[in-house]
């Protein structure tokens, strides 16, 4: 049973596009090489921002109307989405408050603190960050931007799969896509609607793998185990991601910390790309052969803040 269906189209995607053309990098396709086949890796890694969560950040705030523009926003993150909506929000001269987990990376942490952002902490295996957004959003009046919940937001993220039709010339046979939320792949799968959409989970978080196979969302346990992608350590996919999942048939495979520290390892000494390991989740379930293409597949490297002792560390 389909949970909930979306109202977000193709023409979503299209229109996100032409809001947010001015204030996204277009990011190239890079060619590689896994196992005697070629592919494309879809650089958002090298977006401004350090990776793809600026598109859907720009998308929803440039929706904001003057009024709730001077009442600023609010958004919780591990450190992607916080720096995208920080970027996006000082852009147009407006107040943002980011609810990241204490344990963030001190690069994301330091990135956000940069675009002029205000940082609260939280715990997040005490608290629940989304029900700190919701109170600073009730005291300030501040709009509350969810990091994938969101019709915009996924709509923003869609024009990743647009660039991908546009560099390719055609829909690739497949693409890959590292998930959380589900917030990239959804959107991707939007704006490729003849492509395959391969998502990757991290072992432990795949609360997408789960809920497809039980119809319904299903939540991370308490007992999650710890990951080196903290990108992708989202607790519960929400009704709009799990919809397009359901309607598209998204394919769903994990990975390991060892199978994305592969990757990272790939990316940097194959193409000199600097990639944290949720951005090359997605990479690792090809290198690991959990997921089985034909030639020119598109691979989505979707972002690039890695600390640089965690990076060292990795590539040796």
């Amino acid at each position: 049973m389909v949970v909930s269906q979306s109202q977000l189209s193709r023409e979503d995607v299209l229109e996100a596009r032409r809001r947010i053309g001015d204030a996204v990098v277009q990011t190239p396709l890079v060619q590689t090489e896994i196992d005697y086949t070629r592919h494309q890796l879809k650089c958002e890694c090298l977006q401004a921002g350090g990776s793809f969560k600026l598109r859907g950040a720009s998308n929803r705030l440039l929706k904001l109307s003057p009024e709730e523009r001077t009442r600023g926003v609010v958004a919780f993150s591990s450190g992607n989405h916080a720096r995208g909506v920080a970027i996006a929000a000082r852009r147009l001269g407006m107040r943002a408050i980011i609810v990241m987990p204490s344990d963030a990376p001190s690069v994301k942490v330091e990135g956000t603190r940069a675009e002029g952002a205000e940082i609260i902490f939280y715990d997040r295996w005490t608290e629940s960050r989304e029900a700190i957004a919701a109170k600073i959003g009730a005291e300030t009046g501040a709009t509350v931007v969810p990091s994938f919940d969101d019709p915009d937001i996924v709509a923003g993220q869609g024009t990743v799969g647009l660039e991908i039709y546009d560099e390719f010339g055609a829909e690739p046979h497949a693409v890959v896509i590292p998930c959380g939320g589900g917030g990239l792949a959804s959107g991707i799968a939007l704006a490729l609607p003849e492509s395959r959409i391969i998502a990757v989970e991290p072992e432990g978080w795949d609360d997408m793998r789960l809920s497809l196979q039980a119809g319904e969302i299903v939540s991370v346990g308490s007992g999650a185990p710890p990951t080196l992608c903290d990108a992708l350590q989202t607790p519960r996919v929400s009704p709009i991601t799990f919809g397009i999942f359901q309607s598209r048939v998204v394919e769903v495979v994990t990975v390991n910390d060892s199978e994305v520290e592969d990757a990272v390892r790939f990316a940097w000494a194959k193409h000199r790309l600097m990639v944290e390991p949720g951005g090359a989740a997605a990479l690792a379930g090809v290198l690991a052969g959990k997921v089985h293409l034909s030639e020119d597949a598109v691979i989505v490297l979707s972002g690039g803040n890695i600390d640089p002792a965690l990076h060292a560390r990795i590539v040796g």
